[in-house]
């Protein structure tokens, strides 16, 4: 049953992120278009490199978030779209091929052949997340994107398969079910990120979408249109602060601020008489370092990150595809310089994207560390599905929630 808040569709998106948990609810409009009217966002300190490690933790920040987003849009949230991250997310291509019943494609034989499709070994401890269509081939006609309705004998399929762990899916099903939530669908993060900053054009021309958070880089690669390759990389964000950290001789949450406010991924571009205050650890004071100093420790890392994604484009084959190039999305790609460096690595052109498509509270989301959030939005307002928020049943258990939530805040 589609849900409903004053007659208009909801949609919830949850991703649940190594740094933050965000929830952000949307308003489908009847055009098809997507209003953001709530937003609610939390520390997560429950997960390492995308993947749960603290249930309880994880269960509480999802809970803060929701509540806070329930709040601001005035509704009561029971169903979310959830991303997933991790270097335990695999990837695959595939076929599948079936007789065209009525000598005419209908909707079953499409169902009939993307199940034929993801018939591929997939080891015990995975399952499959998504089942990703690129192109269908018609007797020997090929690069057909809609092939209902086309007449023919027979139907073949090209996908792109994503698996995940099942107990990395497990466990944010059941965080999100404590917080008496339902997920909708789960979905891979690069993916709903590519809903939020990329355009038909760049995934027609060929683009490698490279969305760097805080415990994980996200990978994904179109070309014609379709998604051909996905990697995660096990480091982000969390490993630039550790490093400051260490280099520096600075407490963590010191060391996050400082990169926040100062770090550059390119030391040509700090000048050499600037400096900035380090704390110290402990009781010890503070000290005044060359600015140059943290972007030589930030440049090394963000070097090694961008060598990497290069690699895993170079094994997948796609590299010389890529014709609009890289497209840098996600909150540690704000650094100032990232653009830069990546485009004297690659030797391709480079975009800082912001998440677009959507009106409301855009001032709010049009921020990089939104694009995964975002995305979900997006991806859930074009499912198939009702959608996954109602009011609340009347205006006490409105003002229960938000006094629970104000006894928690305070």
């Amino acid at each position: 049953m589609a849900a409903r808040k004053n007659e208009k569709s909801l949609v919830v998106g949850l991703d649940v992120g190594t740094s933050k948990i965000v929830a952000i609810v949307g308003e489908v409009q009847a055009d098809g278009n997507v209003e953001v009217i709530g937003l609610g966002s939390h520390p997560s300190r429950g997960l390492k490199r995308g993947v749960i490690v603290d249930m309880a933790s994880t269960e509480q920040a999802i809970q803060r978030a929701v509540e806070e987003a329930e709040l601001m849009a005035g509704c009561e949230i029971h169903s979310v779209f959830a991303g997933i991250s991790g270097n335990h997310i695999r990837s695959l291509n595939s076929d599948g091929t079936v007789a065209i019943k009525d000598k005419e494609v209908s909707e079953g034989d499409v169902d009939r052949v993307l199940d034929a499709a993801r018939a591929v070994p997939v080891a015990a401890d995975q399952k499959i997340l998504h089942v990703l269509p690129q192109e269908y081939v018609i007797d020997n006609q090929d690069g057909i994107r809609q092939p209902i309705g086309m007449a023919g004998v027979r139907l073949e399929a090209h996908v792109h398969v994503v698996t995940a762990a099942l107990s990395a899916t497990q466990n944010i099903g059941k965080c999100v079910a404590r917080c008496g939530l339902v997920i909708d669908e789960l979905i891979m993060q690069p993916l709903a990120a590519s809903h939020a900053v990329l355009t038909d054009d760049e995934k027609d021309l060929g683009i490698c979408l490279v969305d760097i958070g805080a415990g994980t880089t996200d990978i994904a690669v179109f070309t014609e249109g379709a998604i051909r390759h996905t990697a995660c990389i096990p480091i982000a964000g969390d490993q630039v602060t550790n490093d400051i950290a260490v280099a520096l001789r600075t407490p963590t949450q010191h060391a996050e601020d400082i990169k926040i406010k100062y770090a550059c991924a390119l030391e040509q571009l700090a000048r050499s008489d600037e400096t900035i205050q380090v704390p110290s650890v402990g009781d010890r004071t503070s000290r005044r370092l060359a600015r140059q100093t943290l972007a030589q420790v930030v440049e090394a890392r963000y070097r090694e990150l961008f060598s990497l994604v290069q690699a895993e484009l170079r094994r997948s084959g796609l590299e010389s595809m890529v014709a609009a190039g890289l497209v840098l999305t996600g909150g540690a790609s704000r650094i100032e310089g990232a653009g830069e460096l990546a485009e004297e690595i690659f030797h391709m052109p480079v975009r800082l994207a912001t998440p677009q498509g959507v009106s409301g509270l855009s001032d709010v989301v049009s921020n990089a560390i939104h694009a995964t959030g975002v995305g979900l939005l997006l991806y859930g307002s074009q499912a198939d599905y009702g959608r996954a928020v109602l009011t609340p049943g009347g205006g006490e258990a409105f003002f229960d929630r938000v006094r629970s939530w104000f006894r928690g805040e305070f």
